[in-house]
């Protein structure tokens, strides 16, 4: 009897594992599905249950020399100098990390950027970025791979995340031994951060926008080696089944069926450090105008959020706030490896969108999330008086390159001071035929995401 193909799957985080082994990315495939993983056995017990992964290997582990970490960041930081000159953008520097804590890692990065003047020729990053698969080919780690891979012979190596180190060294041993790799461009902001770490045979992209975009920053790459696909993880949407009974879902998030609801949903604590603030900001502006029988406050706070920050505002207006915590299984170690959402997290999203009246956040991407149901959403536009992070400002989030793929700013609802909240936040006055065109440039085809994949990758 003839082998099945096998495809080498490697999630770098849970988001993965929810966008590509919760949807129907691999539900009916015929090839054999192998996962490569550093999950703890409790992780991969649960993965294989609502799954159809016929075997997992741990992947070895894998120390990064000082001379990988000198070039990959020393890439990252002239490509950044590169993508923000040919946008005309300065915004995108912020993705770097000026301010080191640790006097070793003060002198590291100093020096990257004392010498990146000398790199911001593009030819210059192409010679760096050579030197980088050539140097990640010479750590012990990758002889390790390349005898797991001749062992396992895979036909395609898959990763759901384009900036993973370990994957790096996996898809140069793979393409060493002429296997095919394929990695996804994780999110719709990722392009101009200048962290792509692999180098792949495939390219998978959400839409148009995006496959331009890789062209801009990554004009060695063959257009015919980026492929449109949508991102499954807007997939669930379209399935009724992800939506909890309404009577179900109120008992057991507290609501009052009567009152609205408005969402309000965290970002990490890098993204948005005010976000505490911004919710106590919308909770006393509700109560001071009476309006607390009338609406209520869902919060779902970013799922690897574990610092706290929420609960003194949710113990001040526990009558108003409720909070739909995410359904990710969490290890006691609170590593990425241990971090993975269970597949009822799915259903509580689509029915946190479905049942919500409008969600407000800072800049997140659960702007298309209640877009699936028409729902507003309002970007939080103001700085908070006493500032968690004295240089951290919306007004910086904003400038980002990803915001400019908006048709118009009439996309989403702007609030630029808390004393618009019951205007802004109460009576939405958005336009659903701009979010939808925004939708349209973003997703593109997100229906058939699945399908697209399951097509590109046999």
């Amino acid at each position: 009897m003839e082998e099945k193909n096998k495809i080498l799957l490697l999630f770098p985080d849970g988001v993965g594992i929810r966008n590509y082994l919760y949807s129907k990315v691999f539900k009916e495939t015929k090839n054999d599905l192998v996962l490569f993983h550093n999950f703890d056995p409790e992780t991969i017990t649960a993965i294989k249950q609502n799954t159809s992964i016929s075997d997992s290997i741990t992947i070895p582990v894998y120390n990064e020399s000082v001379k990988e970490k000198f070039l990959r960041e020393l890439i990252c930081l002239s490509r950044l100098y590169y993508n923000a000159e040919i946008v005309s953008n300065k915004a995108i520097l912020a993705y770097w990390n000026w301010n080191q804590k640790t006097f070793s890692k003060k002198i590291f990065y100093k020096l990257i950027q004392r010498i990146v003047p000398f790199y911001k020729n593009y030819s210059k990053i192409l010679k760096l970025e050579r030197k980088y698969q050539k140097i990640i080919r010479q750590n012990p780690f990758y002889d390790e791979v390349k005898n797991i891979l001749k062992k396992v012979k895979p036909r395609v190596v898959f990763c759901s995340h384009q900036r993973s180190l370990k994957a790096a060294t996996i898809f140069a041993a793979a393409t060493d031994l002429g296997i095919t790799t394929t990695t996804v461009i994780y999110s719709w902001d990722n392009l101009p951060k200048a962290r792509m770490a692999l180098v792949a045979d495939n390219y998978l992209v959400w839409s148009e926008y995006m496959k331009k975009e890789m062209g801009l920053y990554y004009p060695e790459i063959s257009p015919k080696s980026i492929h449109i696909t949508g991102s499954p993880q807007f997939e669930f949407y379209q399935d009724k089944s992800n939506i909890i009974e309404k009577e179900v879902f109120y008992k057991k998030y507290d609501l009052d069926p009567n009152k609205k609801i408005i969402c309000f949903s965290g970002d990490d604590t890098l993204t948005s450090p005010d976000d505490p603030s911004y919710l106590k900001d919308i909770a006393k502006e509700i109560t001071k105008a009476n309006l607390q029988d009338e609406y209520q406050i869902l919060l779902r706070r970013c799922p690897v959020d574990f610092s706290g920050r929420f609960e003194s505002v949710v113990n001040e207006y526990k009558d108003l706030i409720k909070e739909a915590t995410p359904l990710w299984h969490i290890n006691a170690s609170k590593e990425w490896s241990a971090i993975y959402p269970s597949f009822d997290d799915v259903k509580l999203l689509v029915s946190t969108a479905f049942y919500s009246d409008v969600v407000v956040n800072v800049g997140s991407t659960m702007a298309f999330d209640f877009a699936m149901f028409s729902k507003p959403c309002v970007f939080i536009n103001y700085d908070q008086e006493n500032k968690k992070v004295k240089d951290w400002s919306v007004k910086t989030i904003y400038q980002f390159q990803h915001f400019r793929s908006m048709p118009n700013k009439n996309a989403v609802i702007w609030l630029n001071s808390k004393e618009e909240i019951i205007e802004k936040v109460i009576i939405q006055k958005n336009s659903s035929l701009e979010m939808n065109r925004w939708k349209e440039i973003v997703l593109e085809d997100y229906k058939t995401a699945s399908l697209t994949i399951r097509k590109t990758l046999n």
